[in-house]
């Protein structure tokens, strides 16, 4: 072979290990950090009996999903303080159901400079965030709001009659991970409009507020069994599922269950 031939075949392995670590870096590191939960994994943190908050972190910008039902944040912020997020690096939040998302204000008072996505219209929500001139918008169908995460778009409550709700969808290097913030719309609904929208994608985890206080052990296992088939490999229930559905799925997941609550970092 000579020596131009030689020049080639080299440039041409280059380019092929360049595209080949592309490819292999084409879904970034991601977390999600809990913030506010009626449940608590880190005691050094401070949990409440109503409302849920998680951030996700990724390379390119930062998402707050719901801010917790306590009046003026306090809890909200002094979490993130000490989970050491500053207000100031939010570039989105999502409100996933008209929840009185109590914390929404007290996080504006400090962050103003974000984009609040809502499903259909919440006028309440919109009072708040027009008073401190952040962007107001609304979700109706499933959309695409930052690289490798989506919104499920406002959906029909199954339960608590007619709440509209979005979840959140994270295109993972697992998986799909999905969030709820309450799950009117019925869990196996939301999962079933996530598989419609992205066919060729396989859930990995699903998390947070499934709205199955209550619910019978049949009901609940029936849920269970759901998940197996449509291939979910995890689950971080918390929240709203009540605490029989995470002892259940705690003894039907065994190893692939995740103890859910204020404080809990998941990495992908």
């Amino acid at each position: 072979m000579n020596t131009k031939k030689l020049i080639y075949l080299h440039i041409l392995l280059l380019v092929v290990c360049v595209l080949f670590s592309y490819v292999g870096c084409e879904h970034q590191t991601i977390s999600i950090l809990n913030v506010f939960d009626s449940y608590i994994v880190n005691t050094d943190l401070k949990r409440h009996s109503s409302g849920f908050g998680c951030v996700i972190r990724t390379q390119e910008l930062n998402i707050l999903f719901d801010t917790g039902y306590q009046i003026g944040g306090k809890i909200l912020l002094s979490n993130m303080e000490k989970m050491n997020i500053d207000p100031k690096d939010i570039d989105i939040i999502v409100i996933s159901h008209e929840h009185l998302d109590r914390g929404l204000e007290g996080f504006l008072k400090k962050n103003p400079n974000v984009k609040v996505y809502v499903p259909g219209s919440l006028p309440y929500i919109k009072r708040i965030v027009e008073k401190y001139g952040a962007t107001y918008l609304e979700m109706n169908e499933f959309s695409k709001i930052a690289d490798h995460i989506y919104s499920t778009g406002s959906m029909e409550g199954e339960y608590g009659g007619s709440i509209l709700e979005q979840s959140l969808v994270i295109d993972t290097n697992k998986g799909l991970a999905v969030i709820c913030g309450c799950a009117h719309p019925g869990i196996i609904k939301i999962l079933e409009r996530i598989k419609e929208m992205l066919p060729d994608k396989k859930f990995y985890l699903v998390m947070r507020g499934f709205h199955l206080q209550g619910s019978s052990t049949a009901e609940l296992e029936g849920i269970i069994k759901e998940f197996k088939t449509l291939g979910v490999k995890k689950v971080a229930p918390s929240h709203c599922s009540g605490d029989n559905f995470r002892e259940l799925s705690k003894q039907k997941f065994g190893k692939s269950y995740i103890e859910g609550g204020v404080g809990q970092i998941i990495t992908f």
